[in-house]
């Protein structure tokens, strides 16, 4: 792990929360000049600290307003399968992550949706890409908390 400093911390905080916000600002809010603040963003972007600075979307706005995840117990426990699966996976842009897991359970996928038809079509294209020793899916009711936010 690198070290990233109080003011990288400040820095990378505020970032989460407002990532298009304007230089001379975040310096502001951190105590820096804006080229100081350039030189550190550019600096835990090249160290791979700041993967990228995207918007975040409502997903009811969009149109996809329904979470679900996807329980997945692997048909086979080999490395072919475990290609197969994860070029599938990567292949679908309604599959927003997707975990290898301890436990009873062998992956546990979320996935961005709009109603339970469009699951079943997802479903439906998974199984044909992959074979699967069980699938189980469970529909979101109320979201109490989202993000990607990391604790600083």
């Amino acid at each position: 792990m690198e070290t990233i400093d109080p003011t990288d911390r400040r820095i990378l905080a505020r970032l989460q929360l407002r990532c298009d916000e304007p230089l001379e600002e975040l310096g502001r809010h951190v105590g820096l000049s804006r080229n100081a603040v350039w030189r550190r963003v550019k600096a835990l972007e090249d160290r791979g600290v700041i993967r990228a600075r995207v918007a975040t979307l409502d997903p009811d706005a969009v149109g996809l307003g329904l979470m679900v995840f996807i329980q997945v117990r692997a048909a086979h426990h080999s490395a072919d399968w475990l290609d197969q699966f994860r070029r599938a996976v990567r292949a679908m842009p309604e599959i927003l992550g997707v975990y290898r897991m301890t436990g009873d359970l062998d992956y546990l996928i979320r996935a961005r949706v709009a109603d339970v038809r469009d699951y079943d079509a997802l479903y439906q294209r998974l199984i044909a890409r992959v074979e699967m020793g069980d699938v189980a899916a469970s529909f979101v009711m109320e979201e109490l908390k989202e993000g990607q936010a990391l604790p600083l």
